[in-house]
């Protein structure tokens, strides 16, 4: 989960075209008792690294996940993935998870979408989540490292952040040969409002109010909600229900000027507020957005600040039980629906990459002030400009970090790298 939003509010028209969903194509309706080992496969253990590569304090254990008749709301059958406190081996935690990898894998021209009840996603520390990883990787190479093959989490509901979904896309900023780096991870995302059904105000709610009371069908644990993404040639909206609340531009342009920046606003569409970002093509070695993905389906128990919402809590309740009605891909015409350009709203920053000191200039003298942030989200330059400022970084550590420019209502950040 991302710590921090960049984030340009304007409170303009914005008129997304729908496109066409076509045919349904493949489906899980879980309604046999048992997993179709032609559709999914158990995922077991504790990841590459031990948590998952998240910090998770869970085991997956095939007996976590199960299947359960007359759940209220369902159209038939449900599967059930549910997380335990329970001693396994070498964890005080189980959970489960399954994965359509090398069985079913999407990319663009498709819908994608789950129809899911949290019930029991509480507390702090406990989550549930519906993504996508690559299933496809690049020509000469055994494998692909993370974010370099992209992600896309269509579901990420925690019970820290109990009254709203987050939907999102990880990538990699270079290619660095195929190898991890831990600067080398862009992030955007959006969070959805069961009450409201748009993106917040503020866009990031953060953790608290939880548990939700019971029966309070403004937090997603109180029932079903259909989970999805449309994915087209350039772009993936992410919705709830009918709401699209999230669309992210592949390509620099998409949907703001061609600067070489990633780039997130909040437009005012129809009366609801819609998140839109660019951009997660960088490097021309791999798009992953242009290549299929895998479906996953998974729970478990946070053990870090990001983690699930953060760290798991004392009074979080188990066993905690997430319930899938069914999942199901439709083709999708990818040829339409382009939305209006954001209006030039820019500064420069230059040189990059920077050595010892930073130049921040815009064009507008209205006054303004600039922050610089880690990827974590922590400011450590705070300053005030009217039209051009120097900025001192030579005490900051080499890598990646965001250069923050806000007026009044409007934010907009950008890339610097310190070398």
């Amino acid at each position: 989960m991302k710590p921090m939003l960049f984030i340009l509010s304007l409170l303009l028209l914005y008129f997304p075209a729908e496109g066409q969903i076509g045919n349904l194509i493949w489906e899980d309706n879980f309604n046999d008792g048992q997993l179709d080992l032609n559709n999914w496969s158990y995922e077991t253990g504790t990841g590459v690294n031990g948590d998952w590569g998240t910090g998770q304090l869970d085991r997956a254990r095939v007996e976590n996940v199960t299947f359960e008749d007359d759940v209220p709301g369902a159209e038939d059958g449900c599967l059930v993935i549910t997380t335990k406190k329970e001693w396994y081996i070498d964890r005080n935690y189980t959970s489960g998870r399954i994965i359509s990898a090398g069985k079913a894998s999407w990319g663009p021209g498709h819908r994608i979408v789950a129809r899911v009840y949290p019930r029991d996603v509480k507390y702090k520390g406990q989550g549930f989540a519906f993504w996508m990883m690559p299933d496809e990787i690049p020509d000469g190479w055994d494998w692909i490292m993370w974010p370099q093959g992209g992600e896309i989490d269509i579901m990420e509901y925690v019970g820290s952040i109990p009254f709203h979904n987050l939907g999102s896309v990880h990538y990699a900023w270079f290619w660095e040969n195929n190898q991890w780096q831990s600067w080398n991870h862009g992030h955007q995302g959006a969070y959805y409002s069961y009450e409201t059904e748009q993106v917040p105000l503020p866009a990031e709610p953060g953790y608290g109010n939880y548990p939700p009371e019971e029966g309070d069908l403004n937090a997603g644990s109180a029932g079903f909600h259909n989970y999805g993404i449309d994915w087209y040639d350039d772009r993936i909206e992410f919705f709830v229900d009918s709401t699209v609340y999230h669309i992210h531009y592949l390509n620099d342009g998409g949907a703001f000027q061609v600067d070489g920046q990633d780039q997130f606003a909040i437009f005012n569409s129809t009366g609801k507020r819609v998140a839109v970002s660019e951009y997660s093509h960088h490097f021309p070695e791999w798009y992953p957005y242009e290549h299929n993905m895998f479906a996953i389906l998974s729970g478990g128990v946070g053990g870090s600040q990001f983690t699930y919402g953060g760290a798991i809590i004392s009074e979080a309740e188990f066993p905690c039980s997430v319930f899938i009605d069914w999942v199901r891909v439709y083709e999708l015409d990818t040829s339409v629906g382009v939305i209006e350009k954001a209006p030039d709203f820019s500064f420069d920053v230059f040189p990059i990459p920077a050595n010892d000191v930073v130049n921040i200039r815009i064009e507008d003298p209205e006054k303004y002030t600039v922050k610089i942030a880690d990827i974590s989200g922590k400011v450590l330059v705070h300053n005030s400009l009217e039209q051009s400022t120097e900025i001192d970084v030579s005490t900051l550590e080499k890598g990646i970090y965001m250069v923050i420019v806000s007026s009044g209502n409007k934010t907009l950040s950008k890339k610097i790298i310190l070398q």
